[in-house]
């Protein structure tokens, strides 16, 4: 009975949040912003005890990373709220209108999902992502993150219920999962009945565990085994650039690379530099017989290197004969969300662009970009690998539906 009373406590707040106005919405947004930095020292306290469980249940360094709060990533929570009310409220749009020759006037309005459930893993900002990202939108939300987080993650949703309790709006706007048993989880997967849409975010693991369990509509996100080919028309000293920073800027994260792709005829040109930098940053190096032997200290590549997210400082490197083997390389191993090609060739980067298979596709810049707040729509939900009703980063409008409302005076089907 806890999800279904949990989730039904939801479904019954959906209706009072879909109709609140956009300046309510925005005044709440405000508050809890500022909840979070008036009780910044006591999630600090309160993270401290999850990292230091985590760091002794053995858990990696880029998982700490992600799972560690500070005083900067606090204020960048709080600035994420804050940005979220400079953003255009897309429930109640009109997207289409007509008149029928009958007189009936048809349009068709957006309007919010009702009751969305998150299911992620170590990064406690997403708390805070998508309860604003959600509220601005008009949806409740149900959060269950990660056990590593629990702790902040329970004392982040507190703020954020008091805030809606002082402003006079349904608290249960906003509710997480303080058991965090994969038993829990199965069972919010199977609550059809009152959540309308699943949002899973973290490992390749969960994500497929929510594919194949669910029996709620799933939006698929964050599986980012992404790649850099860098063409043999391509600037090297950019293409080491780019490379060292959507490796090394922040490793644990979707949208840094995991594979690189060099084309044969500047493979002796990049690669003892390029080696020497990623060694010099910590990362270990996999690669096949060239990459071998311009990194004399690189270990072997295996067929499972080129399919795997590290989310670690691990890159997998391999040489290529020409733009196609890349291509084909990434459709086989890639997860459609963030690809890169390096070249000063017209031809050979429109071609990428036309013939890769991604969320978002890159001439000579980073995968790091794939970010909603990068691309300037604020906070994002979660990057959509999927195809159906949203791709790429998901924003406010993301989390929105359509209804077709149609006004008559009287007319009936003949």
């Amino acid at each position: 009975m806890y999800i279904e009373n949990l989730c039904s406590a939801a479904k019954e707040a959906e209706i009072e949040i879909a109709q609140l106005s956009t300046k309510i919405k925005n005044q709440i947004l405000l508050k809890s912003a500022k909840a979070l930095l008036d009780n910044m020292e006591n999630i600090l306290k309160i993270n401290e005890i999850d990292v230091k469980n985590a760091k002794e249940n053995g858990v990696k360094a880029a998982f700490i990373d992600r799972l560690t709060l500070t005083p900067d990533r606090i204020k960048g929570m709080a600035q994420g709220l804050e940005e979220i009310t400079a953003l255009n409220d897309p429930v109640g749009e009109f997207l289409y209108g007509k008149t029928l020759p009958n007189g009936l006037i048809i349009q068709q309005k957006r309007v919010p999902l009702g009751v969305i459930a998150i299911i992620f893993e170590s990064r406690p900002n997403v708390t805070a992502d998508a309860f604003g990202l959600c509220l601005k939108s008009g949806n409740a939300v149900v959060l269950r993150g990660g056990k590593e987080a629990i702790n902040t993650n329970i004392a982040i949703v507190k703020i954020f219920k008091d805030v809606l309790k002082e402003c006079g709006v349904n608290e249960n706007a906003v509710q997480i999962l303080e058991d965090t048993s994969h038993e829990t989880a199965n069972k919010l997967m199977k609550a059809h009945k009152y959540v309308d849409v699943l949002i899973p975010r973290g490992s390749a693991r969960l994500i497929n565990s929510v594919i194949e369990n669910s029996t709620i509509p799933c939006i698929q996100t964050g599986i980012g085994n992404c790649h850099i080919f860098v063409d043999e028309n391509g600037k090297i000293e950019d293409a080491i650039n780019i490379i060292i920073n959507a490796k090394t800027q922040r490793p644990g994260v979707c949208n840094a690379v995991e594979t690189l792709l060099i084309h044969k005829n500047i493979a002796g040109n990049i690669l003892p530099e390029l080696g020497k930098q990623l060694i010099a940053k910590n990362v270990e190096i996999r690669g096949d017989e060239t990459v071998n032997q311009y990194i004399p200290t690189s270990l072997k590549a295996t067929e499972e290197d080129w399919a795997t997210e590290y989310e670690d400082y691990i890159v997998a490197i391999k040489t290529v004969e020409n733009i196609d083997e890349a291509i084909k390389h990434i459709g086989t191993y890639g997860t459609r969300h963030s690809e890169c090609i390096i070249t000063e060739n017209y031809t050979n980067a429109q071609k990428f662009l036309n013939e890769i298979d991604a969320a978002a596709v890159y001439v000579n810049a980073s995968t790091r970009f794939t970010d909603g707040g990068q691309f300037g729509f604020g906070a994002e939900i979660g990057i959509s690998t999927q195809k159906l009703h949203a791709r790429g980063p998901m924003g406010l409008k993301e989390l929105t539906t359509t209804k077709y409302v149609i006004m008559g005076n009287g007319q009936v089907r003949e």
